[in-house]
């Protein structure tokens, strides 16, 4: 009986990168709503696709969408000053991210981190079928975020 335990545990240990390779295959898998935590924010991001063939990321959703006065939190850090007055849920975070059919991944573009006022270099892929892996980096210094898919 061990041995059989043994057995599937090792099949499945090379089965679920190549599972994960399979999601990572069509660029349009991307496609779908996520549930984000960043350090205990809740929000919710919908992945859509451009005319040009790119994909967009927006938030429609956060946990906590009110400053302390009741009144909806803005992006207030954005660099750019025409865009400081849009809602937190509401902020594209990035905009036009390419599927690369070689590399079996998203990049070439920039995500936007709306708590520091900051773009970075974005690339994503997933893991599973419903966790997506976003590395965003700057000179060579990465954060790892995971996406939870909650809606195709």
């Amino acid at each position: 009986m061990k041995k059989l335990i043994v057995t599937i545990l090792c099949a499945m240990a090379f089965c679920l990168p190549s599972m994960a390779q399979g999601i990572n295959d069509k660029a349009d898998n991307i496609i779908g709503e996520y549930l984000t935590d960043r350090g205990g924010s809740k929000s919710k991001v919908r992945v859509t696709k451009n005319a040009d063939g790119t994909y967009n990321a927006q938030v429609f959703w956060v946990e906590n969408p009110n400053d302390a006065n009741g009144n909806k939190r803005k992006d207030v850090k954005n660099p750019d000053k025409a865009l400081r007055n849009v809602d937190v849920d509401k902020i594209v975070i990035v905009k036009g991210l390419k599927y690369d059919a070689e590399a079996k991944q998203w990049g070439g573009a920039k995500i936007y981190d709306p708590t520091k006022g900051i773009k970075v270099n974005a690339t994503a892929e997933f893991e599973t079928a419903d966790k997506l892996k976003l590395r965003g980096t700057i000179l060579g210094v990465g954060v790892t975020l995971y996406w939870t898919r909650i809606k195709k």
